[in-house]
């Protein structure tokens, strides 16, 4: 059964396989994070656990039981109870309700080890499996988001308001 587990420096080998695989599959619907970002992934991959060391940040994997990346789920921005939710899920692992099911486990973490109370995520028009997702953890459409947000693309905020229980 897959687990979410928060980032640690043990994962960097399965995130970066991760992230090469699934590679061309996530420029189709997300920005294609660049050949410096492989380039530079040691570095990358340090700074993301210094960043969540501030506490600013919380990155989390779903890993599969060999040990693979099925996910990222990361909550950032931490600041007045709020934070912004961005996640990517392996080309394979697509449309089974792997993206689902962990949105709803970060929301009930969300509540019980970070104390937030609200959740936002952006995602470009095109993006309709994320709109998917989104909808089906309980977020809803807010309005329009700025496309530097997201990538240089169009799309839209979704929210989601919190409540103690949350994922129960």
């Amino acid at each position: 059964m897959p687990e979410l587990q928060r980032l640690h420096p043990d994962h960097a080998p399965a995130v970066l396989a991760f992230e090469l695989a699934n590679r061309a599959y996530f420029a189709a619907s997300v920005s294609d994070r660049g050949d410096a970002f492989f380039d530079r992934f040691s570095e990358r991959f340090e700074a993301l656990l210094a960043e969540q060391e501030t506490g600013l940040c919380a990155f989390h994997v779903l890993l599969d039981d060999d040990g693979s990346v099925l996910g990222r789920f990361n909550l950032v921005d931490l600041e007045d109870g709020t934070a912004n939710l961005g996640y990517r899920v392996a080309q394979h692992a697509g449309g089974r309700g792997v993206a689902t099911t962990t949105v709803r486990e970060l929301c009930r973490l969300a509540v019980t080890r970070y104390g937030l109370r609200r959740l936002r995520a952006a995602t470009a028009h095109e993006n309709i499996a994320s709109q998917r997702v989104l909808s089906k953890a309980g977020f809803v459409a807010v309005g329009p988001a700025d496309p530097a947000d997201i990538g240089g693309k169009r799309g839209n905020w979704y929210q989601r308001d919190l409540v103690e229980g949350d994922g129960d």
